[in-house]
């Protein structure tokens, strides 16, 4: 059997794909699966030995080319995808729910399309051979295996885990325990605060964890600036690619972080994690299974999805001190 499993964006949402990928390979073993995505995902899942083949969907390519209203160059990046999709596939499954991912299932060749119905974006949903609504409230890691009994595909809900691609060779002169921290998100309504971060911090030090920042290389800076503060803490930002942090959070005794895709990576090694949550539903991209904490403090306007916000009330009323005694109640 031949499957093509769509889903590009975002790295969150790549991680809550893998139990999808997981259910799939386990029910049919010799199925050849295919994987289209973007750049991100790309570049994590390249060499999972549960793919045959990882297809780029070359969005930032388009973009730049649409920018420059190069449309003959657009075309011809279309027909090239399209050739890459003439696989003949059996089974053809968008998780993405949007509009460019159901014009990639319009592209590819495949006996069965399947897909959302209520989809947060109306166009190519017509397209599907077969539709199932989906319940957004739900967790999207449910959703995502719901999409596979729509297929035909036995799942197990109580038997969800996430087959993550090969390790690199990295090692880190840490010392444990150590506790890792993502500090940076890319919705400003979701970002904590510089003071907290550094209290935070601090109080860590004091329990006596080794203090581990990681993030992208444009969070060098903020980060520095609160390791500086902390005055004894490891910068990583920009210095690991994301299968690079996957020997690192294994080894962690937890990892803080905000509502951001390595937070789900988090969970996907194993580690008990515990997050902050400000305009985002954590009951449908949280943390999935147990041994987690999440902090999400249900104000009224929570939760708006808004990438903006001029008072992060949501993100103020997290303390310092009650991180501090999840840390304690996680075994600090």
């Amino acid at each position: 059997m031949r499957v093509l499993m769509i889903k590009l964006s975002s790295f969150g949402d790549i991680i809550h794909t893998l139990p999808a990928l997981n259910a799939l390979k386990k029910s049919y073993p010799e199925a050849e699966i295919d994987w289209i995505t973007e750049e991100i995902g790309y570049s994590f899942l390249y060499g999972h030995p549960y793919l045959r083949k990882i297809l780029l969907f070359p969005r930032h390519t388009l973009t730049k080319k649409l920018k420059k209203s190069q449309l003959l160059e657009v075309i011809k990046e279309i027909i090239i995808l399209r050739k890459k999709l003439k696989n003949n596939y059996d089974l053809i499954i968008d998780f993405q729910g949007l509009l460019k991912s159901g014009f990639i299932a319009f592209l590819a060749e495949g006996k069965e399309k399947i897909g959302f119905a209520n989809s947060r974006e109306k166009g190519f949903f017509f397209f599907f051979t077969k539709k199932i609504k989906t319940n957004y409230q739900e967790h999207a890691i449910l959703r995502y295996l719901k999409l596979l009994n729509c297929a035909g595909i036995p799942v197990s809900f109580k038997d969800i885990s996430f087959p993550l691609p090969p390790v690199p060779n990295v090692s880190f002169d840490i010392k444990q325990p150590y506790i890792v921290i993502n500090p940076v998100t890319r919705w400003e309504s979701k970002m904590w605060f510089l003071e907290k971060w550094t209290a935070l911090g601090k109080a860590l030090l004091n329990l006596g964890y080794e203090v581990v920042f990681t993030g992208q290389k444009r969070d060098k800076e903020y980060i520095k600036f609160i390791c500086q503060n902390i005055g004894s803490s490891i910068n990583l930002a920009g210095k690991t690619d994301l299968k690079s942090l996957i020997p690192l959070y294994e080894k962690a005794h937890l990892v803080i972080s905000l509502d951001t895709g390595t937070l789900h990576l988090a969970v996907a090694t194993g580690t008990p994690t515990i997050s902050l949550f400000g305009p985002t539903a954590p009951w449908r991209t949280g943390p999935f299974g147990k041994g987690h904490i999440v902090f999400f403090k249900k104000l009224s306007c929570q939760p708006c999805f808004k990438r903006k916000c001029k008072t992060r009330e949501c993100m103020k009323k997290i303390e310092v001190e009650e991180i501090i005694s999840a840390v304690k109640e996680m075994g600090g």
